[in-house]
Order: C-alpha cells, then structure tokens, then sequence
C-alpha cells in the first residue's frame, strides 16, 4: 500500500468514520501480521491504514500535530515494538512529543523487556504480548467504540499531503 491509496481510503470513507467507525493507524513490519490484523479490523467495519514501519507514517514524517486543538486524526494507533528503524516505543515517544491527540494506543511485542514495559505503561500505551487472542483485541477496540462520541470528526490532515511513499 502506498501513502496515496491510504488517502483514498480517508477519503472515501470519512463520512463513515463521523458515524462512529473507528479509525485505526496499524505499524507492523511483519508482513503477514500486518495484513492479516488489517484484513480482520477492516472485517469488523473499522478503517485501517497500515504501514510497514514507523518511518513511512506520516504521523512520523510531519514534524508537529496538525490536527485542531479538539480532534485527532485516528481513534487507535497499534504499533509492533521491535521494527527495523525505529521500535514502537520510539515512535510513540515521538507522537507524544509533537502533540499528538490520539489517547489510544497499543503496543505488540513477543518480547518486551521490564523497562520496554515500564516506558509503554509511562506513554499510556496498552500492552498486547504476541501472539494474543484476537478476540482480547476485539474487546479493547470496541470498549473504545464505546467511549467516543459518534458526533467526533476526525481530522484528515492526510488528504492535504503530497507524500508519496511506498511501503
């Protein structure tokens, strides 16, 4: 997928995700896991734009927020924590740092060391350990379904950028 059909997706469906279908930014560079995770959140009716690893996201290539004061640009970020490049924790890290809104977010990992966990907990970040039951998942996105207002409309920054990177 490249950033331009992730762009066509916001678009397309943007209307959807004012009705309260979750929005879910996916960072997983194995291949596999991240089309198959991909495959079962779109099945469950949430918009997934997923990317191979952090550096090609472009909430990772924008050097600030640029979502308004009130919005946020996806409802989840679900990231791997070991990735060539940058880890999950880093990433975040660096969201954090340049204001990002999205107050929910996850980290993957088969193995987290005690301070990966400690630095997870410390962003905010829920801690899925690989391999995980989908259905452990499933309960956590639709808790959050729960919790946003079906009124939100989230920001679609994305649209206005001329990146155009491969995955």
């Amino acid at each position: 997928m490249n950033l331009r059909e992730g762009i066509l997706t916001l678009n397309q469906s943007n209307e959807v995700c004012r009705n309260g279908q979750l929005r879910v930014i996916l960072v997983e560079d194995n291949d596999n896991v991240r089309i198959t995770l991909k495959l079962l959140l779109e099945h469950r009716g949430y918009e997934v734009l997923a990317f191979s690893k952090p550096t090609i996201c472009p909430l990772q290539i924008q050097p600030a927020c640029r979502c308004s004061e009130n919005q946020s640009c996806t409802d989840v970020i679900l990231t791997d924590f070991d990735m060539p490049e940058m880890d999950g924790i880093r990433f975040i890290e660096n969201l954090r740092k340049k204001n990002c809104k999205c107050s929910h977010v996850a980290i993957m990992s088969g193995f987290l060391t005690r301070e990966a966990i400690k630095q997870a907990e410390k962003l905010g970040c829920k801690i899925f350990e690989k391999p995980f039951e989908k259905e452990i998942l499933f309960k956590w996105l639709d808790n959050i379904k729960r919790s946003i207002k079906t009124s939100r409309v989230l920001c679609n920054w994305f649209q206005d950028t001329n990146l155009s990177i491969s995955d």
